[in-house]
């Protein structure tokens, strides 16, 4: 049986696209998962701002075509980069477990020792909000490049510090992005909320697939699959606002679901924090939202 997976080009997406197909073949002798490279806007206008390629579907809109004209059965996506609003005929096949879903800030030192006025490499609003209240000093520049790419900037001394996603790292391998563990210091959710869906693989088919949902359930983690209806459902509510930076991150424990926030205003001077608990996952992320929203 041969499976055909639809991916980007990117070190990180081959990287994390085959961790899929190798789980793929592993749990099901006989089967075959051919990879296929689709070049998505986002990656091939690399320097231009996302905000002026139609946000998050410019690394996701190409992949889904190919999926919905038969051309690959199943797309691996980060699902930070894949809209809530999923083209009809699209629904995700299965949520595979989150990788760690901090930030991280690459420098020499920590990020309460970086020097006042220090160059921070990074293209997110949502991190730029956060940081600059915990270092009103530092300046921040946009960055864009796939992870190696950024690294080598800053390795040049363009920037004195970088922020990526833990899970981008981990998954591609400090090695092979250049880095040396005592480079790379995460940052406290406290500190800097990540993205919602940030660490976590959306691995999307066919609504009427069967047969390839058949496939990926033994991939699917319920407790990041309930954590990821949260934040999704946090960033739904958002959609009318969308261009706002907004973090969010919800866990599964004991007592339930809890979720915490951020969202900044388009001026990027106020920032809303909040935190809330509620078992049914959709309700606490619209909520949350509300919340955060009313307080701006």
């Amino acid at each position: 049986m041969l499976v055909r997976l639809g991916t980007r080009g990117s070190e990180l997406a081959l990287a994390q696209s085959m961790q899929v197909a190798r789980q793929l073949e592993s749990l099901h002798p006989g089967l075959r998962v051919e990879a296929l490279v689709i070049k998505t806007t986002g990656d091939q206008k690399a320097d231009v701002p996302l905000s002026s390629l139609g946000g998050k579907g410019a690394f996701t809109r190409e992949i889904e075509h190919a999926l919905l004209g038969g051309q690959v059965d199943l797309a691996v996506h980060s699902l930070k980069d894949l809209p809530t609003t999923l083209p009809e005929g699209l629904v995700l096949g299965a949520v595979p477990e989150r990788q760690d879903p901090r930030d991280c800030l690459v420098a020499s030192v920590p990020l309460s020792k970086l020097p006042p006025g220090a160059r921070v490499g990074t293209g997110s609003e949502r991190r730029v909000g956060q940081l600059r209240q915990a270092r009103p000093d530092l300046i921040f520049e946009a960055i864009r490049g796939n992870l190696p790419t950024r690294v080598a900037k800053w390795r040049r001394g363009e920037y004195q510090a970088i922020v990526l996603a833990a899970a981008g790292l981990n998954r591609l391998g400090l090695a092979a992005c250049g880095l040396e563990p005592q480079e790379v210091h995460p940052l406290d959710p406290a500190v800097c909320l990540p993205a919602p869906g940030q660490g976590v693989l959306g691995l999307q088919i066919r609504e009427h697939d069967e047969q390839t949902r058949a496939l990926l359930a033994p991939l699917e983690h319920p407790e990041s699959a309930l954590a990821m209806r949260v934040e999704r459902a946090f960033l739904a509510e958002l959609e009318g606002n969308c261009s706002l930076p907004a973090g969010c991150l919800a866990e599964a424990g004991p007592g339930g679901l809890l979720a915490r926030g951020v969202l900044g205003d388009a001026s990027g001077e106020r920032l809303a924090r909040s935190s809330a608990h509620d078992n049914d996952p959709e309700r606490l992320g619209r909520e949350l939202a509300r919340e955060l929203k009313a307080q701006l």
